[in-house]
């Protein structure tokens, strides 16, 4: 064994990849979550939460696999050591670097084939790509792919759409099964030519609903907390201070939304590379004093600073289904959404808010206005989100429904799994 996977074995250590047919796991189901990173994010969050939760069902022996990425979102890194079998592999990291990637391609294959894994499950481009190439070099049985967006998108280059489409066609034959957060991810994916429409299974992100359900919270103490007037109407949002995050398109209607409600506050969870470009704007426009940079919160006070907040607003302009949507509507917050990819799933005009084209800044105003001056469309929109999102954002449902696929696909390739075994026995 090399010195590099000596030091992740020493730092993670290698459960699964340690027992043996005689052990008395053997019946478990061996499955290897893989991510590039572990930072505060959606798809990281149904990564780790799908992980710790497939954990707790006795058919399966479940392990993490991680890259290392630092950055100004947060972590969850600490939390995926302290409650899964993890294994970090430095190289998986979200930045492409081909002799990084390489070296990743080759340790991420030694640990599949060390960890013997019935099932290899991979999440996000990158990992999605050296992930089932090792897992299928390595003899994996099964084989899937989570879709938490589309890496190919309307906002870029069309050389690098083409080529990004090819490398998601090309790891298709190697995919047994694609699960995808949202009806539309589906739905595009098979448009684009991905896989057959029989390969995709739509499982809504899942997440802890009962800390916003239930949540014990004093929105008087966020906005003291925060410095928000205690009459200003809050417009929140929560999302990485990061490009295609949608902050510069909410920028746009600002002006006009603080023309009709003067005393509004635009309240802004999170932190990245656009924070001091975004103050500048706001100053330039002279309404630097509408704004709110909230910062980076602890995710378990994502709840709290909901609270605060009158409507929750996602203009991002890429992603699967944005968690903060079901989340401010089990607290109750109606919610204004650019129309894409899997909002209009959850965000449902005049029911439990309104979707707005990209790039509309008027309609964007619009629609934010409306909500923000007239309380009882906030209660009734609200009321129904509520309604909406449980059970099918549960934590629980995601699980089960994982599951549900996982025993389908072993049922169906049955067959490679006694094969897999037989080896596993005499390779012992």
């Amino acid at each position: 064994m090399s010195r590099a996977l000596e030091e992740i074995d020493f730092v993670c250590s290698l459960p699964a990849a340690k027992s043996r047919p005689e052990d008395t796991n053997q019946k478990a189901i061996r499955v290897l979550h893989i991510i590039t990173r572990m930072i505060i994010g959606g798809a990281q969050e149904n990564t780790l939460l799908s992980a710790e939760g497939l954990s707790r069902m006795r058919e399966y022996d479940v392990v993490l696999m991680t890259g290392i990425d630092r950055g100004r979102e947060g972590e969850l890194l600490s939390r995926a050591r302290n409650r899964t079998k993890l294994l970090v592999v430095p190289e998986l990291g979200r930045q492409i670097n081909p002799l990084c990637d390489l070296i990743a391609l080759v340790k991420v294959y030694r640990l599949i084939r060390k960890g013997r894994y019935h099932i290899v499950h991979t999440h996000s481009s990158k990992a999605g790509v050296l992930g089932r190439i090792a897992a299928w070099a390595a003899g994996t049985p099964i084989i899937i792919h989570t879709l938490h967006s589309l890496v190919f998108h309307e906002y870029q280059p069309w050389i690098i759409n083409r080529a990004l489409r090819l490398v998601k066609k090309a790891c298709a034959p190697l995919t047994d099964h694609f699960i995808s957060v949202s009806k539309v991810i589906s739905e595009k994916a098979i448009a684009a030519g991905i896989d057959r429409p029989e390969k995709f299974t739509t499982i809504y992100s899942g997440m802890e609903l009962d800390w916003f359900f239930n949540a014990k919270v004093d929105p008087g103490k966020i906005r003291n907390e925060f410095d928000i007037p205690e009459d200003a109407p809050v417009v929140g949002k929560i999302a990485r201070l990061f490009p295609l995050k949608g902050h510069d398109e909410l920028m746009d209607a600002a002006p006009e939304i603080v023309r009709r409600v003067p005393n509004v506050r635009f309240f802004l969870i999170g932190d990245g590379v656009l924070q001091e470009h975004l103050i500048e704007r706001a100053n330039k426009l002279g309404i630097l004093q509408n704004f709110v940079f909230g910062g980076l919160i602890e995710r378990e006070r994502i709840p709290e600073m909901i609270s605060a907040m009158d409507v929750v607003v996602h203009t991002s302009l890429r992603e699967g289904l944005a968690r903060a949507l079901p989340q401010a509507l089990a607290m109750g917050k109606p919610c204004v959404s650019f129309d894409i990819d899997g909002a209009l799933e959850v965000v449902i005009n005049d029911k439990t808010g309104y979707l707005v084209k990209p790039f509309d800044s008027v309609g964007l105003a619009d629609a934010v206005s409306k909500i923000l001056v007239d309380s009882e469309l906030r209660q009734r929109l609200g009321e129904e989100g509520r309604k909406l999102v449980d059970p099918a954002f549960r934590t629980e449902t995601m699980v089960r429904q994982i599951s549900e696929v996982y025993e389908m696909l072993l049922k169906r390739y049955s067959e490679r799994i006694l094969t897999f075994n037989e080896k596993t026995l005499k390779e012992a």
